[in-house]
């Protein structure tokens, strides 16, 4: 018997999250199908799967991990002809028994905002102040056991049309990333004063904090305390690659179908 992480990319858009949820599509959910018709595993509970990030629904992914157990070897290509185009194996790899999945020491996000003429000198203070060790009481429900978490890095990088928000830490409570940048934002749009981030990260005084849609965040990757010699698939990369290359043409058609309409009601005017 064999245990085997795999590496995991999928586009959020279509699933309810990706934890296994009754009578709807769930990322989980067509990885084990997909396991069980490649004849990997019978029964995911006796094959012991497991995930490192449940993810929320929309939400994408560049490196989610998931690990099992199975008898036969692992052909990276048989399941991915299986899975649907939207989720892909990028690689996979064996593990020892005590490999456990759900611990990661870092875990990387990555928050797309689009957003004009923000202010970046304060947005850049503003992420400055969730880096450390912090009680994020306020970033997450009120029944979390545990809401004191630590963040290593919070980055933005300014692009033509959009800013990337890259966030690291070792573990997340729900929605929390999606707060943090919804605050941060307010700060760049000269919503909230700076000030106001100390105000949110005190326990006491209880705010609800609307969290960023989900569909604009991404798992990009997970790193682990011993290094595990994940084998990639160049042609499973390549074909993930092209599916988003391909939807991105899509988007972009589809976009601009929209734009010429808004323009010509314009000039109705």
């Amino acid at each position: 018997m064999k245990k085997i992480a795999l590496k995991v990319a999928y586009l959020g858009t279509r699933f309810y999250g990706f934890q296994r949820q009754p009578g709807l599509p769930t990322v989980e959910g067509e990885i084990i199908s997909a396991l069980q018709e490649a004849g990997l595993i019978e029964d995911p509970r006796k094959a012991r799967f497991q995930a490192a990030g449940r993810t929320d629904k929309g939400v994408h992914s560049l490196g989610n991990v998931v690990t099992f157990y199975t008898p036969y070897d692992v052909h990276v290509n048989q399941i991915n002809d299986i899975l649907p185009r939207d989720i892909r194996v990028l690689a996979s790899a064996s593990v020892y028994y005590g490999f456990k999945v759900r611990y990661p020491i870092r875990r990387y996000y990555r928050y797309i905002l689009f957003d004009d003429d923000l202010n970046l000198e304060a947005m850049n203070l503003a992420a400055s102040k969730f880096e450390g060790t912090h009680d994020f009481t306020n970033f997450s429900k009120r029944i979390e056991r545990n809401p004191i978490r630590k963040i290593e890095s919070v980055k933005i990088l300014e692009d033509d049309d959009y800013y990337l928000i890259d966030v690291v830490g070792e573990s997340f409570l729900w929605q929390m990333v999606r707060k943090i940048v919804k605050v941060i934002a307010d700060v760049g749009r000269g919503e909230i004063e700076i000030k106001r981030v100390d105000e949110l990260l005190n326990p006491k005084e209880r705010i609800y904090i609307d969290p960023m849609p989900p569909e604009n965040l991404i798992l990009m990757g997970l790193e682990y305390g011993v290094k595990i010699m994940f084998k990639e698939d160049d042609y499973a990369i390549s074909s993930f690659k092209s599916m988003l290359e391909e939807e991105f043409l899509e988007y972009k058609r589809a976009s601009i179908v929209r734009k010429v309409m808004r323009d010509t009601l314009i000039s109705f005017k």
